[in-house]
């Protein structure tokens, strides 16, 4: 039993440990991709926005598909919706996403896909019962 405690009491530590390591590159570039999918969802089914938002092209983000960065790119340089506090502020997310990617993490991210329509028509997870 004091063999089974001592290993449980390791495990316990490495799991502490994992929750409390640094951010790396990939898990940045991870969360801050969901951040701003969330974001455009919200800002899509928002009553009080501006119907330039409707124009936008979609911002679905997997930093798993190469065409990722194009799908960035696009979104930054869309000439429209400047005025509107949420797509600008959403469009400096989208830059500073695309800049961490090619510069920062370059080396670090391996790109699964190159599945353009896929960020067209993402498939999405189910929706857990509540």
């Amino acid at each position: 039993t004091m063999k089974m405690l001592l290993s449980l009491i390791a495990l316990l530590s490495a799991a502490l440990l994992a929750n409390a390591a640094p951010p790396t590159c990939y898990s940045r570039v991870l969360s801050l991709s969901k951040e701003i999918t969330e974001s455009f969802k919200e800002l899509q089914t928002s009553k009080a926005v501006d119907s330039c938002v409707e124009m936008l092209p979609r911002l679905y983000l997997d930093i798993h598909n190469y065409c990722v960065l194009a799908k960035l790119r696009d979104f930054v340089a869309y000439p429209r919706c400047e005025r509107v506090l949420e797509v600008s502020e959403l469009k400096e997310k989208a830059r500073s996403l695309y800049t961490i990617m090619i510069s920062y993490c370059r080396r670090d991210l391996v790109f699964l896909t190159d599945d353009c329509s896929a960020l067209e028509n993402p498939i999405l997870p189910p929706i857990e019962p509540s």
